[in-house]
């Protein structure tokens, strides 16, 4: 498996932050190269954005695990032009997910702040090595970092 990837090598994307299981923050300059024909970051690069920090997001969440990340869908909704320059930065955080599937949220805002994008997408996880064991996982990343309890037989 090659990290970082080539597609995020291509839009230039940075994971700036990856401390806390099942989130991330990732950067992108919003590059002149990435403009439609209007002279705007054409959305199918902002939906790349929010693809691959989710997709990182799913794949911390899993804690000790590793798993590919696959899409079951997709669903971006633009709220703003981007105009070429400055940098972009994308939020993801899983907001609930088991052992084998996690939905995630994302939203993208420019150097001002201002929201231009938020995705939300279903990931499929499958363990990298086919002989590892899957195991029921928490429904939020917060419940993942705490103790399970056992039950007694007595």
């Amino acid at each position: 498996m090659q990290v970082p990837p080539n597609c995020d090598l291509t839009l230039g994307m940075v994971c700036i932050d990856k401390s806390e299981p099942g989130r991330t923050v990732w950067r992108m300059p919003a590059d002149e190269r990435f403009a439609n024909p209007a002279g705007l970051v054409q959305g199918g690069f902002l939906a790349a954005m929010c693809d691959s920090a989710m997709g990182a997001a799913a794949v911390t969440f899993v804690q000790g695990r590793k798993v590919f990340a696959a899409n079951a869908e997709i669903k971006v909704s633009f709220l703003a032009k981007v105009r070429p320059g400055g940098f972009l930065t994308c939020t993801a955080e899983v907001v609930s997910g088991g052992s084998r599937v996690a939905f995630v949220e994302a939203e993208v805002v420019d150097d001002e702040g201002r929201s231009v994008a938020r995705s939300s997408s279903t990931y499929i996880l499958t363990p990298r090595d086919p002989g590892d064991r899957v195991e029921e996982g928490a429904t939020r990343p917060q419940e993942a970092a705490r103790p399970q309890a056992k039950e007694s037989s007595g």
